[in-house]
């Protein structure tokens, strides 16, 4: 995954730029913190709990054919939870006061979770392809399966049905 310092300098220039943010955490979709700035706050259950809502609001999205998931907001009496996709692999999760400017929160979760997508997402890749680099080069190459030969398929046509005169459907009389 992307550089810890690098998210958690992302996470605190978006903390800068809405100063009512009272945490941010980044996590992997797979409930992994990468980055916490939660004063207060445990990250891990924050990230586990995300990844939880995730799921469903990830469903919730699919069921009502609106595409994929961007962004889920929850509003509780003493503030705001922002969960905003970052990429394919990671989620940003950010606390907010009440009083926050929704509109402000909104934008700037969206550019960070952005930011931080690309950090992941380039980071995976670089994974990737370094992992196909390092195959040695003495293994042999995968061998190919032979190509399928296929037989031509041919329709015996059917006999025509026939009846003996009598109704095909059969009733009972009493």
């Amino acid at each position: 995954m992307a550089s810890e310092a690098e998210i958690l300098d992302e996470l605190r220039r978006l903390r800068a730029r809405v100063p009512q943010l009272t945490g941010a955490l980044a996590a992997g979709v797979d409930g992994l913190v990468l980055a916490q700035d939660t004063p207060g706050v445990e990250p891990e259950r924050v990230a586990a709990l995300t990844v939880t809502a995730l799921g469903v609001a990830v469903r919730m999205a699919d069921a009502t054919g609106q595409g994929d998931f961007r962004e889920l907001i929850v509003r509780g009496v003493y503030g705001y939870v922002a969960t905003y996709a970052a990429g394919r692999g990671a989620v940003l999760t950010v606390l907010a006061q009440d009083r926050v400017h929704v509109g402000r929160l909104l934008l700037e979760g969206r550019r960070a979770g952005a930011r931080i997508g690309e950090l992941v997402d380039a980071e995976a890749a670089a994974e990737a392809r370094a992992a196909v680099t390092e195959t040695p080069a003495e293994a042999a190459p995968p061998a190919k399966a032979p190509p399928k030969t296929t037989t031509a398929r041919t329709r015996t046509p059917r006999a025509p049905r026939t009846t003996t005169g009598t109704n095909a459907r059969t009733t009972t009389e009493s």
